[in-house]
């Protein structure tokens, strides 16, 4: 039997996914830096920082985009597993740091006479590993079961976990939590022994982030098809409705949201040993915003759409914050006002409203030439009586 054409557009992603994963680090490695194909190093960073907002914008449509659950504290997420790591990363510095001890630079500044009691099992890399997973899915489900328990929607979750972000980020950046305040981590140097500036590494790291995206994509294709994902829409779309068919409605949107959350806190994992700090600015309400338009320019609703908004909004960022450093935050408002009054369905709704488009200018031009369907209808006259 043949594939549906859902699946093979699946596949067709997932297989032009590969090749841009396999030729722009290949590009990185076997060409001169003078050859014109050659990927520079930072370029190779760069994208693989845009891949990690693209598992986030995932994260943040499987929510949004099939489950009707707007949340404005996705980034809090990310940054949990981004600390996870982080913590890994700074124990891994060891004596090369500026103070010369096996205490992390900052808490030798403040004064710490010895390494915290939480900190002690992040010296293994399994721990922290296992660490990315567990701390957002366990935050996650702790205030998720709380609020759908209790049975709040809309606006209110909405506030709600741009709430609960906002306070995550008070206490991150008064140090509560002993993980450098403000400043954050950062000075990275080595992630299982291999240096993280060298070239070889971060191609690494960017095909790992290439593969968590291409798994993250494939993941959320095949859940969103099975009755799962069915039963996910039509909360989206009538909640009541699914509550009086027998479904409980809570423990579906509590699933969604851990699991959410952990692809989250995948993608801020990466994330900090390519961009190579983790600071409570990257919990901050307005990233969780960011993503959210990210979705809406792509396309919610969509898989694909996400990932072509995380990735060309942040194009248009690092360009923009060079050539208008004051005007980017109109530029990205402008541009979520457009995308809401012009493209409802985003870029990947773009080619199917066109079409539309088309459509209708030429039914209206058949019809000011008098060759629409009604027009062309021959009236036969009645039959005389004999």
């Amino acid at each position: 039997m043949g594939r549906s054409p859902r699946n093979l557009h699946a596949w067709c992603v997932a297989l032009g996914a590969v090749l841009v994963l396999v030729i722009l680090p290949g590009l990185n490695a076997f060409t001169a830096a003078t050859n014109p194909l050659h990927v520079s190093n930072f370029s190779i960073n760069l994208y693989g920082k845009y891949l990690c907002y693209a598992v986030l914008a995932i994260s943040v449509d499987m929510l949004w985009g099939y489950t009707g659950l707007l949340s404005l504290g996705q980034c809090l997420f990310f940054s949990l597993g981004g600390y996870a790591l982080g913590l890994h990363l700074m124990l891994m510095i060891g004596k090369l740091g500026q103070y010369h001890s096996d205490l992390p630079d900052f808490m030798v500044f403040l004064g710490y006479p010895r390494l915290p009691a939480h900190w002690v099992p992040f010296r293994h890399f399994w721990f922290a590993a296992a660490a990315v997973i567990w701390v957002p899915g366990l935050v996650a489900l702790v205030f998720g079961f709380l609020a759908f328990r209790t049975r709040i929607r809309g606006v209110y979750f909405s506030i709600l976990t741009q709430a609960l972000t906002y306070a995550a980020c008070l206490m991150f950046f008064r140090n509560d939590f002993t993980f450098g305040g403000n400043n954050g981590l950062t000075d990275f140097k080595f992630i299982l022994g291999h240096d993280l500036r060298s070239a070889s590494t971060q191609r690494a790291l960017y095909l790992c982030t290439g593969l968590l995206l291409l798994l993250t994509y494939l993941l959320c294709h095949w859940l969103t098809r099975t009755t799962f994902g069915k039963v996910q829409r039509a909360i989206r779309d009538r909640e009541n409705r699914v509550l009086f068919s027998g479904y409980a409605t809570a423990d579906f949107k509590l699933l969604v949201f851990v699991l959410s959350a952990i692809i989250a806190g995948l993608a801020g994992a990466l994330y900090v040993p390519q961009v190579g700090i983790i600071n409570p600015s990257e919990m901050a309400a307005d990233k969780s915003l960011e993503a959210v338009v990210w979705v809406a320019v792509g396309g919610r609703g969509t898989l694909l759409g996400p990932i072509l908004g995380a990735v060309g909004v942040n194009a248009l960022k690092s360009w923009a914050t060079r050539a208008l450093p004051d005007l980017w935050l109109l530029v990205l408002g402008n541009l979520f006002i457009l995308v809401t009054l012009f493209l409802p369905k985003g870029l990947v709704g773009l080619p199917e409203q066109l079409r539309r488009l088309k459509q209708r200018h030429s039914r209206a031009r058949k019809s000011a030439n008098g060759d629409s369907p009604a027009a062309s209808v021959s009236v036969k006259p009645l039959a005389k009586p004999e």
